[in-house]
């Protein structure tokens, strides 16, 4: 059978080179867009995309043939990856293709934050002689902070370490093993930026990452701190950027990207700052990396085609599974559970053992996918799948046991998650109630029953009368409805556990409130989607 594919967005020439050697039809239309793209698309059994053009569930609908879309790069925001699952398309990116030029990039723009290299540049081609104004300084021996040692972060940390810089990181999923053999001391967040003469951030854009440094966390960062910022747009608060710098909390700033691309003006505003360093998206544009990933989506996509290999495929097996509504609720079951146990493992864990018991456990190994999945989704700056979820979690050092059972014991299926004894808690189970209703129904021995959603606050507390009346009003105190209860205890007098699930998100003022209450211990908050 032979197979046509449509190449748009400038992609590198060896993308369609490599097509044709392996018997495949490439037609290269750069500019071809909108209306005409949707009367052209109908033709083609696969489409090649870089970061302009949009997989929509509308260009979805005129392309009856397509089999196959591949992002020449890493980013999938383009491309609406649930509908092109809904329609049996396959979805694959290339995300180790960019990495050293991003790397590379990050590490240019530190040289050019120590040494004033874009001002002492336009200075001097403006006439100027002026070597005292534009003084630097020496990497060798200060301290770099990398926030996030995925293959950008720990390709930028090997490459400083050689410019004699001590490398401080950052990463709740990279183990302490893993860290020494880089050569990378681990800390928390708050003493990387307490300690950091420099900083370079290589995570996704969360809640917990939006606005790491702005004007409200200005009194935990080490004054004169020099930032980096190729990762995403927002982890740096843009609007925060010209006080630091003239306040002289941060030393100097130097981004690739931006919360709205192209910029807006308001932004323009703040990159004419005479502190800030910029360039337009730059991370991933060498003829090198451009290379690297079309020549790679083209062989990727020609396995898939061949059926031999499904190598960046971003949901082979959300394809696959979609077709069996048996594995469904198991695989929603396993992926919250994993979420909701992320939330209370420890900084850097090690490892996490999952047991299975009853029928869901002759689906063991891709609901391990799935706990994954779950588990490190907050913290991979990439589109995490089931495919993919065991290589990340093995490029962070976590070790992953599995163990099942066809005996099911008061529930027909369970999914247990042990963390460990370092854990506040370490083991959670959850079963099925229904095919949406999925429930935490053990903690630690405590026999519980808590639903996998919402924002939820759990705590261990004596087991004493008043205890729950009192966190209900420090709740009420702050106009905090509950919308949900469960209690749970060994034996009357010892400890108990409870788990409340409020109505809205909480600030951390709001919680403080009830982490305050006599007799609470080890409380945590826990947000699901």
């Amino acid at each position: 059978m032979s197979f046509s594919v449509l190449l748009l967005d400038g992609v590198d020439p060896i993308c369609a080179e490599i097509f044709e050697s392996r018997g495949i039809k490439a037609v290269d239309a750069p500019k071809l867009a909108g209306a005409e793209l949707l009367a052209e698309i109908g033709k083609y059994d696969g489409l090649v995309v870089r970061s302009a053009t949009k997989v929509t569930k509308d260009l979805l609908a005129h392309a009856p043939n397509l089999k196959v879309v591949g992002r020449a790069g890493v980013g999938v925001d383009n491309i609406d990856i649930d509908a092109c699952t809904e329609a049996g398309v396959l979805v694959m990116n290339t995300p180790d293709g960019n990495t050293l030029s991003t790397a590379e990039h990050a590490c240019g723009l530190l040289l050019a934050l120590a040494r004033n290299l874009p001002d002492a540049v336009g200075s001097l081609k403006n006439g100027a002689w002026d070597r005292k104004k534009y003084m630097g300084t020496e990497l060798h021996g200060k301290k770099l902070g990398v926030i996030g040692l995925g293959k950008i972060g720990s390709a930028v940390a090997q490459r400083m370490k050689a410019f004699g810089m001590i490398i401080l990181g950052y990463d709740p999923f990279t183990t302490h093993e893993k860290a020494a053999e880089m050569g990378i001391q681990l800390y928390e967040l708050d003493d990387v930026l307490k300690q950091a003469d420099f900083l370079t951030v290589h995570t996704p854009l969360t809640e917990k990452t939006k606005g790491m440094i702005s004007k409200a966390n200005a009194s935990k960062i080490k004054k004169g701190i020099k930032l980096v910022n190729c990762a995403r747009g927002g982890i740096f608060s843009e609007e925060d950027l010209p006080e630091l710098l003239d306040s002289g909390v941060v030393g100097g700033v130097a981004l690739d990207v931006y919360t709205q691309e192209p910029p807006t003006e308001d932004i323009y505003g703040i990159l004419k700052h005479p502190l800030v360093i910029c360039t337009p998206h730059l991370g991933a544009s060498t003829e090198e990396a451009q290379g690297k990933v079309a020549g790679q989506v083209a062989e990727q996509m020609a396995d898939a085609f061949a059926g031999t290999a499904y190598i960046g495929s971003l949901n082979g097996k959300s394809i696959a599974l979609s077709m069996n509504a048996e594995v469904q609720p198991y695989l929603k079951l396993a992926e919250r559970l994993g979420s909701f146990v992320a939330q209370l493992a420890p900084k850097n864990c090690e490892s996490i053992s999952v047991e299975y018991a009853g029928d869901c456990a002759q689906y063991a190994e891709v609901l391990t996918d799935a706990v994954l999945k779950g588990f490190m989704a907050k913290t991979v700056d990439t589109a995490l799948n089931l495919i993919n979820a065991r290589y990340y979690a093995d490029q962070r050092g976590l070790k992953v046991r599995e163990t099942s059972s066809k005996e099911s014991g008061t529930f027909t299926d369970m999914v247990s998650i042990s963390l460990g004894k370092e854990a506040a808690y370490n083991t959670v189970s959850a079963t099925m109630f229904g095919p949406d209703d999925f429930r935490v129904v053990n903690i630690d021995g405590f026999g519980i029953e808590l639903r996998l959603e919402g924002d939820i606050i759990l705590y261990r507390n004596a087991d004493v009368p008043g205890m729950l009346a009192a966190v209900s009003s420090a709740l009420a105190a702050q106009n905090i409805n509950i919308g949900a209860l469960s209690l749970g205890r060994f034996q009357r007098g010892a400890d108990a556990i409870t788990a409340i699930t409020v109505d809205k998100h909480l600030e951390e003022k709001e919680l403080a409130a009830v982490s305050q209450v006599n007799g609470i211990r080890e409380l945590m908050y826990i947000m699901m989607v």
